[in-house]
């Protein structure tokens, strides 16, 4: 993790504090903030860092398979299933756990975890004895929980269990200053990976890097510069290997994404529409990640009707 303004250096201060203590972190924060590397950071400080960090992304899992990735199970409990299997949780002893994307994990799944959460113990499946596990439990989420709560779409007693200690990844265009330390920070790893001789940005580029708003945070900033150092001609890149939107179009951009990742359904529509309803280079011109722009057509699905739409990239 890589900062110096104001916003990193509270955000360090908690993951020193947070760290040695034994309850539930919650890390909130929009996509591409680094929420993955703060659960990392608190893991490698706490008192269960010789422990696996085992991180989950309930987003991911297949919807029929997510109880037994996550509690494993027994021999015989199904068909195919030839000898007992560990799930990921039972796999975290003695460590930490990392779920992900907590917002995404099915209901009947978040009674399971719940139960896990108070009483330290997990059924396999097919099993008949609890399963004692001790483990360090960081959730991540870049979904208003609160939100999913009153929707019905999250356990309001689940949230509070996860919701101990909170760490809220600050978006990069609150952290005044570090977009011009991460950029070189980013480009000397680019360069060293990948065999160029780049070394610094123009002054046209740096000041382009600091307009752009950033709706992708940390992640979109590395593939920027990573593209723009193959890009660059000489030693140095210029704005134009950036291939940034204009300021203006950044801006309008970045107004279409609320705090929390909810997007407005107009502007869903209308990147749609110009995408010729493809779902993958809708998201990418509305600076979104794809399952943000999916739980959007959810929502809008709930309230009216929508157009047949394509994944094709």
């Amino acid at each position: 993790m890589v900062g110096q303004s104001p916003a990193m250096c509270r955000l360090f201060e908690l993951i020193r504090r947070f760290a040695p203590v034994d309850a539930p972190v919650l890390i909130t924060g929009e996509t591409g903030t680094g929420k993955e590397l703060a659960a990392r950071a608190l893991h490698d400080r706490s008192n269960a860092r010789d422990g696996r960090f085992v991180a989950i992304n309930c987003a991911a899992l297949p919807a029929g398979l997510i109880a037994s990735e996550l509690f494993g199970y027994e021999k015989g409990a199904f068909t195919g299933a030839t000898a007992r299997r560990i799930g990921l949780v039972e796999m975290a002893a003695g460590g930490s756990l990392f779920l992900d994307e907590i917002g995404d994990l099915p209901m009947d799944l978040q009674g399971h975890l719940l139960r896990f959460l108070q009483e330290g113990q997990i059924f396999r499946l097919g099993g008949r004895e609890p399963v004692s596990v001790r483990t360090r439990v960081i959730a991540a989420t870049h979904v208003d929980l609160r939100r999913a709560i009153g929707e019905g779409r999250f356990r309001e007693d689940l949230f509070y269990r996860l919701n101990v200690l909170q760490l809220e990844m600050p978006p990069l265009r609150e952290r005044d200053g570090d977009i011009e330390l991460l950029a070189m920070v980013v480009l000397r790893a680019a360069a060293r990976d990948l065999g160029l001789a780049v070394d610094g940005f123009s002054a046209g580029a740096m000041a382009a890097l600091c307009r752009h708003d950033w709706p992708g945070n940390v992640r979109e900033l590395v593939s920027t510069v990573r593209r723009a150092a193959v890009m660059a001609s000489g030693r140095t890149i210029g704005e134009a290997d950036l291939a940034l939107p204009a300021a203006r179009e950044a801006r309008h951009r970045r107004a279409t994404t609320g705090s929390h990742g909810m997007v407005d359904p107009e502007a869903v529509r209308a990147a749609l529409a110009r995408c010729g309803q493809n779902r993958a280079r809708a998201a990418r011109e509305l600076g979104i990640a794809r399952i943000t722009l999916y739980r959007a057509l959810q929502r809008m699905a709930a309230t009216g009707h929508t157009e047949e739409t394509s994944d094709e990239p």
